[in-house]
């Protein structure tokens, strides 16, 4: 008889969203004391967890090395310490380390209007042939974004304005010097 295989771990964009639909469904159920119930029970855990990850955080920090650095590197550890505010980068920082990290684009970070929560980016020049889709970094964007820097609600991506044209020069036909 064989082992089960061990199920594949959720992100916390998608945990969030499952533990949401769960409390909605509770709700909607009409038992008011079992919504209050398990959104009571949400909270304590959370709390619970969070106390643990900031003794960790705090027992990291002081240790010799850089094992903290190292964990920020990890996509489910950061997002589990901004969800509860004990990732020590500051927004920028998390912004650019997830920017950074989305594949196959070119972005940089234009600015980002803390009022509506919109980060604004552009496309960087080079690289491909210049015909990308902006709804595609824009959603590559996002999904980097939305565990790592939650204040970011939405994502705007500039085009670059397109470079000179390319000219092929090649060998004259025979026959026209």
């Amino acid at each position: 008889m064989s082992a089960p295989a061990a199920p594949r771990p959720m992100t916390a964009e998608q945990t969030g969203r499952r533990v949401e639909e769960i409390l909605d469904r509770l709700a909607t159920s009409g038992d008011r004391a079992a919504a209050a119930s398990a959104e009571e029970l949400v909270r304590s855990l959370m709390d619970f967890y969070g106390s643990g990850l900031a003794r960790v955080v705090e027992l990291l920090d002081s240790a010799p090395g850089e094992p903290l650095a190292e964990l920020l590197d990890d996509d489910l550890v950061a997002s589990l310490l901004v969800l509860h505010d004990l990732h020590p980068e500051d927004r920028d920082t998390r912004i650019a380390r997830a920017v950074d990290g989305v594949r196959d684009q070119r972005l940089e970070v234009v600015g980002f209007e803390e009022h509506s929560g919109t980060l604004r980016l552009r496309a960087r020049a080079g690289g491909g042939c210049g015909c990308g889709s902006g709804t595609d970094a824009a959603r590559a964007a996002e999904a980097a974004l939305a565990c790592l820097a939650p204040e970011v609600r939405a994502v705007d991506v500039e085009t670059a304005p397109a470079g000179p044209t390319l000219l092929q020069i090649g060998t004259a036909p025979t026959g026209a010097r």
